[in-house]
Parts: structure tokens; C-alpha cells; sequence
């Protein structure tokens, strides 16, 4: 019956090391009740065995928790769990791929210097050149920001 205890507090141990590396990073509480369960193993296997048992039971704990840590660190571990779909559009399409220097459109809002403005029908936010540009007013693309559009009054 005491080598069931030792077992079992093995296992439980390696459960936990495991636990600890996999689902529980940094938090410790994993890997502390594995030492737990890996001492509480060793203490009772030299106490019902003698030192030639709990010398095993140390030497098997190492085994163990080296081959566990091992098959828990490596690449093709981790492959099982991560993504392998690749995002290959943005959440807005650039207003380079839909606006050419040149294009016309009216302010929706006062560029001061940013606001929104409506290009062939589609809404663009918007930077002006340098003056303010108040709302209703007629604009053209002189360039592209990132995300925005680059616009001058055309009055």
C-alpha cells in the first residue's frame, strides 16, 4: 500500500510540473505543490524503503519531471494548440487602393485640419494641407497619410 502513496504522489506531482508549464506560467502554484508531491513521494519511500528506495524515488522523480519538462517545451508540443490560419486583410482597406490624386469630394465635417469627407460616395477621414476647411466644401486628393486622405479647398 505505500508504494501506491508514492506512485500516486508522483503522478500527482508530474500532473502539476506539467500544469505549471503548460496552462499556469509564472504563477508558481503548480510547480510548488509539485515539489510538494515529489518531497512527500521521496520522504515516504525512505521511510518504508530505506535509502536504497528513496534513492530511486529521487532518481525517478528527476527522470519524470526532466522528460516532462522536455516533451512540455518542445515546438511540436505547442503546434497541437496554435493557430495556423493566417489574417490576410485589414480591417479598412486603404484609401490608396480606392482614391487616385485628383479625385473630388466635399468636407462632412470641418477639417481643422482633420475631419471627414465623402468621395464617390464613400466617407474618408481626412487631413487638410493646412488651412481650416469648414463643412459642404469642395475638396480634392492631394495625397495619401496612413488611413487618412490628404485633401486641399478647391475654392
Amino acid at each position: 500500500m505505500e508504494l501506491f502513496y508514492i506512485i500516486l504522489l508522483i503522478l500527482l506531482g508530474l500532473l502539476f510540473l506539467v500544469a505549471e508549464i503548460v496552462f499556469l506560467p509564472g504563477i508558481s502554484i503548480g510547480g510548488l505543490l509539485a515539489m510538494a508531491c515529489y518531497g512527500g513521494a521521496i520522504y515516504l519511500a525512505f521511510g518504508d524503503f530505506g535509502t536504497v528506495g528513496g534513492l530511486l524515488a529521487v532518481v525517478v522523480v528527476l527522470a519524470v519531471s526532466i522528460v516532462a519538462t522536455v516533451v512540455s517545451l518542445r515546438a511540436k508540443t505547442w503546434q497541437r494548440f496554435s493557430l495556423r490560419q493566417q489574417i490576410r486583410s485589414s480591417s479598412m482597406p486603404s484609401p490608396r487602393e480606392e482614391l487616385h490624386e485628383g479625385d473630388r469630394g466635399t468636407t462632412l465635417s470641418r477639417l481643422s485640419p482633420m475631419g471627414k469627407v465623402e468621395i464617390g460616395g464613400r466617407v474618408y477621414e481626412a487631413k487638410s494641407t493646412g488651412a481650416y476647411i469648414d463643412q459642404r466644401r469642395a475638396v480634392e486628393v492631394v495625397g495619401f497619410e496612413n488611413f487618412s486622405v490628404i485633401v486641399k479647398s478647391i475654392e
